[in-house]
């Protein structure tokens, strides 16, 4: 049950954002094994005013890079993260075409008790 976030600078074509949620969804699919059709994904696109990035860590990111937030359920075990971190740059490396530099990526842990996915009802409680 993922939910992510995809923040990026604005003026990319709807095929490369179309792209960014595919190789997501599959990524989540191989390293996590959610479950088919378990897609709760925006893109949030800042104008070049808006949007900063830097070369912290060793890292020469572009004005390409994409910060993607994804929640879990806590019970992902760090194995599985990195595997996600790794399959995520690999096929957003492929297509749409972003370097591995420009893919900055954090997962939030949130208790399953923590959410409810509609009819206000606690789910996974």
């Amino acid at each position: 049950m993922p939910l992510i976030n995809i923040a990026m600078r604005a003026g990319k074509p709807e095929a490369y954002r179309q792209a960014i949620f595919d190789g997501l969804y599959r990524a989540l699919r191989e390293a996590l094994n959610v479950p088919e059709d378990d897609q709760f994904m925006s893109i949030t696109e800042h104008d070049a005013a808006n949007f900063r990035t830097g070369t912290g860590y060793g890292i020469a990111r572009s004005e390409d890079v994409v910060y993607i937030q994804i929640i879990v359920f806590s019970t992902r075990t760090p194995e599985q993260k990195k595997a996600l971190f790794k399959r995520i740059a690999e096929l957003l490396g492929d297509k749409p075409g972003i370097r591995p530099e420009d893919v900055f990526v954090v997962v939030v842990d949130a208790a399953p008790a923590n959410w409810s996915v509609g009819n206000g009802l606690q789910q996974f409680a």
